[in-house]
């Protein structure tokens, strides 16, 4: 990976309201860790901590910040960048970091027959190789949201709990998240005024993001959280239409305070959401 030198924030312009994102880059680096810590959060939901001395200065600016990770084939570490680059790779958001200390906390979804991240995240031993690029860029916020709509299947919790973050304590509005069952619900910090939905879609892979699609096709005009409003919804490809009829059509939400990306696609384990 080239470095890129860090510009002036490119402000996404659009209506008047209490805020907006500015696009701003960051620096791209290519950072080597290994495997430090590995905790199993539901039966299908696994966060590990990476660290590394490549690690420390690490930034991730958004909430919905990607990195691309890459994982070494049969878990030997490549002996140049190159060949690193050449490994496996799938994106993620990352959840926590500490830029003095040099370590990096991610969330992995365990689903099917893993993947080579999902079964690097399940049963690579700790001291592990693994890389990390990135983030090349970040959506910040100028000024706050009134109000807020986080939604998505397991794979947008990491970016959902950051949101809720930045959100605080005071932050209204609602956030709907699609796991398999209650066993599957996982622990989310969630403030008193914003209303927490789990959806259960059942243990039918198939069935992933259906019930997610169906629980936004119910919600009218009557449902949208008021005040200007940020809308967030990441899931299988196939959940971008129907967000988009919610979040555009029927609530009335531009582009400038949305996001709505398929994190995934069934059938091409390589996809990644467009930036």
């Amino acid at each position: 990976m080239q470095s890129s030198t860090p510009s002036s924030p490119i402000v996404l312009d659009g209506p008047v309201t209490a805020f907006r994102r500015e696009r701003r880059p960051l620096e791209l680096r290519f950072r080597r860790a290994r495997l430090a810590e590995r905790v199993q959060v539901s039966p299908g939901y696994v966060r590990v901590r990476l660290a590394g001395h490549d690690l420390r200065g690490f930034e991730s600016l958004g909430p919905d910040d990607h990195i691309r990770v890459f994982f070494p084939a049969d878990g030997v570490e490549p002996e140049s960048i190159e060949s690193y680059r050449e490994s496996p790779s799938r994106e993620y958001t990352p959840l926590a970091w500490d830029r003095d200390a040099g370590t990096l906390d991610l969330e992995f979804v365990l689903h099917g027959d893993h993947g080579v991240a999902g079964r690097w995240a399940a049963d690579a031993p700790i001291g592990a190789p693994v890389a990390v690029g990135g983030p090349r860029g970040s959506a910040v916020f100028d000024g706050a949201p009134e109000s807020w709509f986080l939604a998505g299947d397991e794979t947008a919790v990491p970016a959902i709990r950051r949101f809720l973050a930045l959100a605080g304590a005071n932050a209204r509005g609602r956030v709907l998240v699609e796991v398999p069952d209650a066993a599957h619900e996982l622990d989310l910090d969630v403030p008193d005024g914003v209303r927490l939905d789990w959806v259960h879609r059942g243990a039918d892979p198939a069935a992933r993001t259906a019930a997610l699609i169906e629980a936004l096709d119910v919600l009218g005009p009557d449902h949208r959280p008021a005040g200007d409003l940020f809308a967030f919804v990441a899931a299988e490809q196939s959940v971008v239409k129907p967000a988009r009829a919610l979040v555009h059509d029927r609530w009335g939400v531009g582009p400038e305070q949305s996001t709505v990306k398929g994190y995934w696609k069934g059938g091409d384990a390589a996809y990644h959401a467009p930036h």
